[in-house]
């Protein structure tokens, strides 16, 4: 159960991460639903190597220790989508609103648009993904960009949550879907891509509530 933020306390994106907050104590909506995300339709060549490495070594990984998971799972992947976008990759990132609003983001990637990964401390998803929304909402409240939504995902390295923040519509939705890596790393890999890379032509490019399987 969340608890009533102090406006004269100050709060980051990890005490999120404890009090489980929701979206609506900063005025945004909140959905849990599936979600049909855009996905790149290039050809990604060198991902099969990079799936067969995180196989190869995922039995000898010790996945509750987070500098493992980091290191091993999430920064191999992140490595890869720069290749792939050349995106801008800021790491552990401080972005601040106001008191309330205000932490580190573990990865923050922008080009086209902008995306955010988050992991999940203690390998917590439900939380994590509180910590992430607070993050969504701070970026939206901190960017001065016309893009009209942030990506956002969750991850503990070998499972992947995401979450989209509609800028105009002040609405946070987190997919019901989860992703495990190196199983489903391609259908990972497009969405991000999906946001980082230029536009796709439009067909199927919006983003609809909806089984992805």
């Amino acid at each position: 159960m969340s608890r009533k933020i102090l406006l004269d306390r100050s709060y980051t994106c990890n005490n999120y991460f404890e009090m489980g907050i929701v979206p609506r104590e900063f005025g945004y909506s909140f959905q849990k639903l599936p979600l049909d995300f855009p996905l790149y339709s290039g050809v990604l060549d060198r991902l099969e190597p990079l799936k067969q490495r995180l196989q190869d070594i995922l039995p000898y990984l010790e996945l509750e220790n987070e500098t493992a998971r980091r290191e091993f799972m999430m920064a191999p992947l992140i490595s890869e989508l720069i290749y792939y976008t050349k995106a801008r990759l800021r790491v552990e990132y401080s972005v601040k609103f106001n008191e309330q609003l205000q932490g580190i983001v573990d990865y923050y990637l922008e080009a086209e648009q902008s995306v955010v990964i988050i992991e999940a401390k203690q390998a917590d998803l439900s939380r994590g993904f509180s910590q992430l929304t607070a993050a969504l909402i701070a970026l939206d409240r901190w960017l001065e960009n016309q893009q009209s939504c942030i990506l956002g995902a969750v991850t503990t390295g070998d499972i992947w949550q995401f979450g989209v923040l509609d800028r105009l519509q002040k609405l946070v939705q987190q997919d019901l879907n989860l992703y495990r890596v190196p199983a489903d790393l391609e259908q990972v890999f497009r969405i991000l891509l999906s946001f980082l890379r230029p536009p796709q032509p439009k067909n199927g490019s919006t983003i609809q509530a909806g089984a992805n399987n």
